[in-house]
């Protein structure tokens, strides 16, 4: 959520945070590229949905073994 809010800040992306946070970010962020409308683009909503479905999956597999996270 940092590096999307990071957009509104005219070169934050440019400091050490933003190249930080870019390095983790980006690569998972790519493959979310295709979610645009316009110019506009929604990639990082729907990296973040992405995100929750994976931890919830991984949340009820567990319960599933009898692991409560």
């Amino acid at each position: 959520m940092i590096y999307a809010l990071l957009s509104w800040f005219p070169g934050a992306y440019d400091s050490a945070l933003g190249r930080f946070l870019g390095r983790i970010v980006e690569p998972f962020q790519r493959w979310f590229n295709f979610a645009r409308i316009g110019m506009v683009g929604f990639a990082p909503v729907v990296a973040l949905i992405v995100l929750f479905l994976i931890q919830d999956g991984i949340r009820m597999i567990a319960r599933i073994f009898g692991i409560y996270l």
